[in-house]
């Protein structure tokens, strides 16, 4: 199976760890947050791993050279200009499959991928998108959806919510949604999922995920992987 990391993001409310290296690099205990989102692919099965890149490429390219250490094939795209998030997935559509995965490059998780790509399956739509519950929505996009998981309404990052469920930045995606994408800059959130809704399917994951946005996001995922380090496949000893 393919999947597609966004990993072009500068990384600014990560800052100063972002300042000599990219968001996907900063380190989760023992190795960088992209490395364990390779290895977590490789775990079900997506083993054609596309990474979009645009700032400080060359340090995950070095870093992740051509995937064969890991046991999966890595091939890389480079934005001279940054092209958003749904951009940057266009921009790679001659090499995508029918049917690819999506993940941020900031998405630290334990999330079962094979439920989600099952799940997936059983629908005709063109996308679905991972959710997760949360107590407090702020920063984030907030999802809703009814009791078949098709999604009604979605808004990114609003000022309020009574909703409680947000978006992971994790999808799986048919091909074809994308020739509605124009060239150029384009987001998933802000342009796409606003004019596709009756495309899209809601998956709730009741694992752990974090987006690693923030300082404080990312100190708090250090700790529950430090409390908790068996969830994640890490031994500290």
């Amino acid at each position: 199976m393919q999947a597609v990391i966004m990993a072009g993001g500068y990384g600014t409310r990560l800052r100063p760890l972002t300042n000599e290296i990219p968001k996907p690099m900063v380190p989760i205990i023992d190795k960088p947050i992209i490395e364990y989102i390779v290895l977590h692919l490789k775990k079900y099965g997506f083993t054609d791993i596309i990474v979009t890149l645009g700032y400080k490429p060359e340090e995950i390219m070095s870093y992740l050279g051509d995937g064969s250490k890991y046991g999966v094939q890595i091939r890389y795209n480079i934005e001279s200009t940054p092209l958003g998030t749904a951009g940057s997935v266009k921009a790679v559509y001659e090499i995508l499959e029918k049917t690819f995965l999506v993940i941020s490059g900031d998405s630290f998780t334990n999330v079962n991928l094979y439920e989600v790509a099952k799940y997936h399956a059983t629908h005709p739509k063109a996308i679905t998108m991972v959710v997760k519950e949360l107590d407090d929505v702020k920063g984030f996009g907030v999802v809703k959806f009814d009791e078949d998981g098709d999604i009604q309404d979605f808004v990114e990052k609003p000022e309020s919510s009574k909703l409680k469920f947000v978006n992971t930045g994790m999808y799986m995606i048919e091909k074809k949604i994308l020739q509605t994408i124009p060239e150029g800059k384009f987001d998933f959130s802000r342009d796409l999922f606003p004019t596709v809704l009756d495309e899209m399917k809601a998956y709730v994951m009741r694992e752990y995920w974090s987006d690693i946005g923030t300082l404080s996001s990312y100190y708090l995922t250090n700790n529950e992987v430090a409390l908790n380090p068996q969830n994640f496949g890490v031994q500290l000893y």
